[in-house]
């Protein structure tokens, strides 16, 4: 068996897809925690705006990611990308609508000197950094929960819930559980930041208090999803065995629902655990670091923190992708809802080549960008927003 068969492509790109998600989640993430504690930590206009300026050279660059991934979702798992962007649409709107106030806070917010102008502009930003981090948060309890969603032997998709209370049904406790636990992840993130971008001062305390916060909600929320998948009923499997190198249609496999099922990965196969247990002990760790101001444990702790969440909802769903909680023959799987083998191996080609190349101009402009963020620079900087 080759290592560039379509079983192995398709594992790759499953793989892949999650490190886009963790690039997201670790440096936009940062960005959406930033913005969800501005309110909250910085009382004057010099210190919302120290504050903003830790993140505006670098959050434009930092959605790439988010750009990349839906990228590769798009052309790696064309299935996925089909019944998640039209079963969702309103959710992905709402996200989307949060983050176009991002720009337009940025670029607007010191055109005047009116502090309620200002005031407006800074709430802007807190909602572009709190509602993405929570709906995509749901988003993910409501993929393990499962989607009300088949598809004909034409493959057209039918999404089984109207349009406003597919909305609302998109948030129930178990939801919006994963949505409190993606915000306190991505605060988390954000007060590390901060504790070393931001100058020592009252910002700073403000961050280190609130972003232990932060942690000890994410450890808590995180071990409460586990009792929710253990004995909620939650859980999807798969029923017999399916070709991994067969053609991409997903009636090839049949998938229902069984309690505990989210389970069965990390029973078989004991060295998967190291993923919660690096989400747990990162969490933890990053809470050390804020408390003895140990700022780059914090911030790292903290990013192995999201890798480690992230990694735990991908291993414990594999192969699944994309339960359906309408029909056994419906759920997306990674073995059959990858675009073709050719299609794979190019997109592979094409990453080995660029995906350096963007990391290593992220650490060189990171580098650049290496210092705190105070009254001086406020003051010295005639860029600074």
């Amino acid at each position: 068996m080759s290592f560039f068969d379509f079983t192995h492509m398709r594992v790759i790109w499953w793989a892949l897809m999650g490190v886009l998600l963790m690039g997201f989640a670790v440096m936009d993430g940062f960005d959406m925690g930033v913005a969800t504690l501005l309110p909250f930590i910085a009382k004057s206009d010099d210190e919302r705006r120290s504050v903003i300026n830790t993140v505006s050279a670098t959050w434009e660059g930092n959605q790439v990611w988010l750009i990349l991934g839906g990228g590769a979702i798009f052309a790696a798992w064309p299935f996925v990308y089909a019944v998640s962007f039209s079963g969702f649409y309103l959710a992905m709107f709402l996200v989307l609508a949060s983050l176009i106030l991002r720009p337009v806070a940025f670029k607007y917010r010191s055109k005047r000197p009116s502090a309620a102008w200002r005031s407006r502009w800074d709430w802007a930003l807190f909602i572009g950094g709190l509602v993405p981090a929570l709906v995509f948060g749901v988003a993910v309890g409501n993929v393990l929960q499962g989607v009300p969603f088949s598809l004909d032997s034409d493959m057209r998709i039918t999404y089984h819930a109207d349009t406003l209370s597919g909305l609302l049904g998109l948030f129930t406790p178990f939801t919006l559980l994963c949505g409190l636990c993606s915000v306190a992840m991505l605060t988390l993130q954000g007060a590390t930041w901060l504790s070393m971008k931001i100058e020592k001062g009252p910002v700073y305390e403000r961050a280190l208090k609130l972003g232990a916060y932060a942690a000890i909600t994410l450890i808590l929320c995180f071990a409460m999803g586990y009792v929710f998948i253990a004995y909620s009923g939650l859980g999807f499997r798969v029923v017999g065995d399916v070709a991994t190198n067969g053609a991409s249609n997903p009636h090839r496999a049949e998938v229902v629902a069984a309690s505990g099922a989210w389970l069965d990965n990390f029973a078989k196969y004991k060295w998967m655990w190291i993923a919660p247990i690096v989400g747990f002990v990162g969490a933890l760790l990053a809470f050390i670091g804020l408390k003895f101001r140990l700022n780059g444990l914090g911030f790292l702790s903290s990013s192995a923190s999201i890798k480690g969440v992230i990694a735990t909802v991908g291993l414990s769903m594999f192969p699944i992708i994309l339960p359906s909680t309408k029909d056994a023959h419906s759920s997306l799987l990674v073995w059959t809802a990858s675009s073709s083998h050719t299609t794979l191996l190019i997109m592979l080609a094409v990453t080995l080549i660029f995906l350096p190349i963007v990391l290593f101009y992220t650490s060189w402009v990171y580098k650049i960008l290496f210092g705190r963020m105070g009254a001086h620079e406020l003051k010295t900087n005639p860029d600074l927003y």
